[in-house]
């Protein structure tokens, strides 16, 4: 049985993070997802802060980072992540609905590990999900110190 990580969602659309969740549950994954609202949640759980000052400090096997976020957007989430010896090679995939080559470019020179527009489709986008999240929570290895399951 293949292990599984944890996947980190941040994401603020309410309706998208059910349809990631329902797409994820359909290989089981939706047990080992941490979602946060917002970008400042976000970082308190990677630094274990506020609500999640108990948690393992173990990281995720990968974070699905949406950018346009309230608090502190995608972005600043991405740099701050990069910018922490702790955090940096956590997998980082930017899972938005922005087309706009601005954000890709400065998502990339921040080191994302994947960008990825959100399909407008329900079918494709319930597809995308599926594949992401079997890619890096089940066939990806994970950098140490990330959380598992057997």
């Amino acid at each position: 049985m293949a292990t599984v990580g944890r996947i980190l969602l941040v994401e603020d659309d309410p309706r998208d993070t059910e349809l990631t969740m329902t797409a994820l549950d359909e290989y089981n994954l939706s047990n080992e997802v941490v979602v946060a609202a917002d970008g400042a949640e976000a970082l308190d759980y990677l630094f274990c802060r506020g609500k999640f000052q108990r948690r393992t400090s173990e990281n995720p096997a990968v974070m699905l980072l949406d950018l346009k976020l309230p608090k502190v957007d995608g972005l600043e989430v991405l740099q701050q992540v990069r910018s922490d010896d702790k955090l940096k090679m956590i997998p980082v995939v930017v899972l938005t609905s922005s087309h706009e080559e601005r954000d890709m470019v400065a998502s990339y020179k921040l080191g994302v590990n994947a960008y990825v527009v959100k399909p407008v489709d329900f079918h494709e986008f319930v597809n995308a999900i599926k594949e992401l999240g079997v890619f890096w929570a089940i066939i990806n290895e994970p950098p140490p110190g990330s959380v598992r399951k057997k």
